[in-house]
């Protein structure tokens, strides 16, 4: 092993507002700054009970990823009970809809308020 993963950091125009629909999306506290694992100013960190933490980092030129094109290289999958309840939850919190999987899918894939995909999978 060379190293532990640290945290998980998303670029984004504003780090307070996403940490913010991060933590409405899957709990935990934003601390903004937090000294161990800043990012530099203008940073955010969401504190979550499992899992790893996620950093998120203001950039004034941040373009956000295109869902499905080749560029695109990952997304974040949030386990949800129902993804119907779910849908209109995040819709809510001012995500975008992607992808609805077709009929049969047990997943939806989202924009977040910067534009980084991320799926809601069923169990």
């Amino acid at each position: 092993m060379i190293g532990r993963l640290r945290c998980l950091v998303l670029d984004c125009p504003d780090a307070w507002e996403l940490a913010h629909f991060y933590r409405k999306l899957i709990g935990g506290e934003v601390e903004s700054p937090y000294p161990r694992w800043a990012v530099g100013e203008g940073s955010a960190v969401l504190l979550g009970d499992a899992g790893p933490v996620l950093a998120f980092q203001s950039v004034a030129d941040h373009r956000p990823p295109v869902w499905g094109a080749p560029e695109q290289q990952f997304h974040l999958d949030v386990r949800v009970d129902d993804l119907d309840v779910a849908h209109e939850d995040v819709l809510a919190l001012g995500a975008v809809p992607l992808d609805d999987g077709g009929a049969d899918a047990a997943w939806r894939v989202y924009a977040d308020l910067a534009g980084h995909p991320f799926r809601l999978v069923t169990p």
